[in-house]
């Protein structure tokens, strides 16, 4: 590792990676592994070894023998991060007047993985409770309402796959733990268009949410409500839905 000024890695292969990187974006064409050489400066062996791994993560393709462009991962990827970003712009002003009409958190929520990811959150302090999980935090999928959500997105196949890697642990008593509790659950929540988490993460709180869906039909996010258990009010789902399809609507979703 080698210490290094402003902005620049600090791990050479990085650095290394990023100029390839760099080679292959400026070209339209597959690029030769010799003009990948000269134009990085870097011995072909070197290069090589850097671009066969990147083409095992599909971040770089080979289309044949000795040349490389960029690969279609990056393309998901891209996609993954615009989604996020429009999402969050569409989000931010509807979760907003959501917030002033419960006085309670309201949540923007992704899937990564096993986990959903909290990629907005809008609260004051007059909810009387404390947001634990900041912009930024993670928690399980079968644990929370948004988690819920994309679960029931899923084909009973990849449900089963998910329980047998995560082993469906459980953080409190209401915590759900067995795969066929989940799939009793994931079938209500396709059948009301929403989801709840009941004290399932932690206690004392309770949670419901509605998808937000994309130009596609896809569902991108999760828009949820989180308040202590007691002030949960059911009156405030219809809100929460009208709200997500508000959102899907900036998307650029037509509705069922």
């Amino acid at each position: 590792m080698r210490k290094k000024e402003g902005n620049t890695p600090t791990i050479q292969v990085l650095e290394r990676t990023f100029s390839l990187l760099d080679v292959l974006a400026a070209h339209q064409d597959p690029v030769s592994l010799k003009e990948i050489s000269d134009r990085t400066g870097l011995h072909p062996s070197t290069a090589h070894r850097i671009l066969n791994d990147l083409a095992a993560g599909r971040l770089v393709d080979r289309p044949e023998a000795g040349s490389y462009r960029l690969g279609m991962r990056l393309l998901e990827l891209g996609n993954l991060v615009k989604a996020r970003l429009d999402v969050r712009d569409a989000a931010l002003g509807p979760m907003r007047e959501l917030h002033k009409f419960t006085h309670q958190p309201v949540n923007l929520s992704v899937r990564q993985g096993d986990e959903i990811v909290y990629i907005e959150r809008t609260y004051s302090e007059r909810s009387g409770m404390q947001v634990v999980r900041a912009v930024g935090g993670r928690a399980p999928l079968h644990l929370t309402s948004v988690g819920k959500l994309f679960l029931a997105h899923d084909d009973p196949q990849r449900v089963r796959a998910y329980a047998t890697r995560t082993g469906l642990a459980g953080h409190t008593r209401n915590s759900i733990t067995e795969v066929a509790r989940l799939e009793r659950e994931l079938a209500s929540v396709r059948q009301a268009a929403a989801a709840r988490d009941d004290e399932e993460l932690e206690l004392g709180v309770r949670c419901m949410a509605a998808g937000i869906f994309d130009d596609q039909g896809k569902l991108v996010a999760g828009l949820s409500i989180s308040a202590p258990a007691d002030r949960l009010e059911e009156a405030w789902l219809e809100r929460v839905k009208a709200t997500a399809a508000q959102i899907s609507a900036a998307l650029g979703h037509r509705g069922s």
